[in-house]
């Protein structure tokens, strides 16, 4: 795809604003909820909450990772940045900062979050999170966004490596129920991100970016939202079937199942962008939730 006019130069903004800038490019409502999945992480394979200087150390680096590569997609994504809508107000297409300082910031964001995990956490934790780093910046961002309307599917798996952070930051080592952690994030991220490509489809198809609404249509995105929602149930039951959760989880897991999977039929049916928003918004409040109950069943147990 041919890159359009790039950012190149910016105002001289005060230091909150300067401040202001540098967090949005950490995109921070999307990493307040990898850290919230990070910290369920460590609560379960802690069997309850662990030292206060790991969890600060680990939420800490992992903050610095999320925003690392967010930072970085925003460098990289710049030029359709400036073309869509929901996006042209971010820190490089308003001219709150320069691409050069964009880039620097987020590789030393990567960077400060590998000596922090790995000097206060563990190896394993370090190299999780560089390689959810590398993942999101290179295969996602850089390939995939532009090329396949498979993008969010694979890029997804960027999104699920803070549980295996958590989990790795507690026990060294990666278990079974982190892998299905993983698997329930993985198959959260495309019904979740294909309900708000609906709602943004004509701002993909003027930044010419393969969302699956664009590509395949409306009708087909209705139908992979349903298919992977009941993936996703079916994984969320999985922990309770290896025993990594009890009934309390179970029943929880059903009824936000049974929750997500009402609004994305009704989408389906009135083909309407009012179910397409509360399929979204729900989206988030079941994936928070749902880590949620896992840390009260496993502190109750």
């Amino acid at each position: 795809m041919q890159r359009v006019q790039r950012v190149t130069s910016v105002a001289a903004p005060g230091w909150r604003a300067t401040l202001g800038a540098y967090i949005n490019l950490m995109k921070p409502h999307v990493t307040v909820l990898l850290l919230g999945t990070t910290l369920a992480a460590m609560v379960v394979a802690n069997d309850g909450l662990p030292s206060f200087g790991i969890v600060l150390a680990t939420l800490i680096g992992g903050a610095m990772a999320a925003g690392s590569a967010n930072a970085i997609n925003c460098y990289w994504d710049r030029d359709i940045d400036q073309i869509m809508t929901r996006t042209r107000n971010r820190t490089l297409p308003a001219r709150r900062a320069t691409e050069t300082q964009a880039l620097i910031f987020g590789l030393g964001l990567g960077a400060a979050s590998f000596v922090i995990l790995f000097r206060f956490v563990n190896l394993l934790s370090a190299v999780l999170a560089v390689s959810a780093i590398l993942f999101y910046v290179l295969i996602y961002t850089m390939w995939l966004k532009r090329t396949t309307p498979q993008n969010i599917v694979i890029g997804g798996a960027a999104g699920a490596v803070p549980v295996l952070v958590g989990w790795a930051a507690v026990t060294n080592n990666i278990g079974v129920a982190a892998l299905w952690m993983f698997m329930i994030i993985f198959l959260w991220t495309p019904p979740h991100f294909w309900a708000l490509s609906l709602l943004l489809k004509k701002d993909y198809a003027r930044a010419n970016v393969p969302m699956l609404p664009v590509v395949a249509g409306e009708r087909e995105t209705y139908r992979q939202i349903i298919l992977y929602t009941l993936l996703l149930i079916a994984a969320s039951l999985m922990l309770f079937a290896i025993h990594a959760m009890g009934y309390l989880y179970l029943v929880a897991a059903l009824l936000l199942g049974a929750g997500l999977l009402i609004p994305a039929s009704i989408l389906a049916y009135k083909k309407t962008l009012k179910y397409a928003r509360v399929t979204f918004w729900f989206s988030n409040y079941y994936l928070a939730l749902l880590f949620a109950v896992m840390v009260v069943d496993r502190v109750l147990r």
